[in-house]
């Protein structure tokens, strides 16, 4: 069962586009009408879903793009200004997943998954604004993680990137609330991805959740009228322990 909601003439980024949640976010939006970018650092697999979303009679566009690179996510917003001339909706999924015992995690590695997903989600966030402040509108998105408030052994760098995704979206949304621009934040719990396999593998995939599933929570935040905000959602496997 899917979510739907009249996007038509909105402008929209998803980072992460080419796979998992990404992808599914991406066709959930142009599915329902919203000119959307793809972005990603892999060229063939956004390629692949914006020709899937232009097959369905959506538009998108697919940009490469590495978060650990500020030329390149400037030059992604660039792109978006002189191709639609605005933006509406900006969805910070982009991550990396890197896992091991805090005292032997390498530097290395942290400063890798640091610099993506926290430096890259905050370039993001920084770009969208510049872009949404003047129109006075839009919604910005950010995907943080159950271990944006929780702590899994081995998890040590991943789960303070994702706190600080966190963090970030909640200074974001009052700044935010004084130019009638959305900002919420989406904690997903066990989602089948790699990502998630890939730190988990005990978890029983046939009881993990959907990559649609975030992306109908997506559009459930899309849907709301301007009456009212949702600041954070988390959503868990049902086969999970509730709060």
């Amino acid at each position: 069962m899917s979510i739907n909601v009249e996007l038509t003439g909105k402008v929209a980024i998803v980072t992460g586009a080419g796979r998992g949640i990404g992808r599914a976010i991406a066709l959930a939006l142009g599915k329902n009408g919203a000119a959307v970018v793809t972005a990603a650092r892999t060229l063939e697999q956004i390629e692949a879903v914006s020709q899937e979303i232009i097959q369905a009679g959506g538009k998108s566009l697919a940009v490469p793009c590495d978060l650990s690179d500020e030329k390149q996510i400037t030059a992604l917003f660039k792109t978006v200004e002189d191709k639609f001339g605005r933006l509406d909706i900006q969805i910070n999924n982009a991550a990396i997943g890197l896992y091991g015992q805090l005292a032997e995690f390498p530097t290395a590695d942290l400063d890798r998954l640091l610099s993506i997903n926290v430096r890259g989600t905050y370039l993001c966030c920084q770009q969208a604004m510049r872009m949404m402040i003047p129109q006075h509108s839009g919604a910005i998105i950010n995907i943080s993680s159950v271990v944006g408030f929780k702590g899994y052994e081995n998890q040590s760098a991943y789960t303070a990137s994702k706190h600080a995704v966190a963090g970030m979206t909640k200074s974001l949304a009052v700044e935010a609330q004084a130019h009638n621009i959305r900002a919420s934040l989406i904690y997903p719990g066990g989602v089948d991805t790699d990502l998630v396999t890939a730190a988990r593998p005990d978890l029983d995939r046939s009881l993990l959740m959907q990559p649609e599933d975030i992306a109908n929570t997506v559009l459930f935040l899309l849907s709301l009228s301007d009456r009212c905000a949702v600041d954070e959602i988390y959503i868990r496997r049902r086969s999970s322990s509730p709060f």
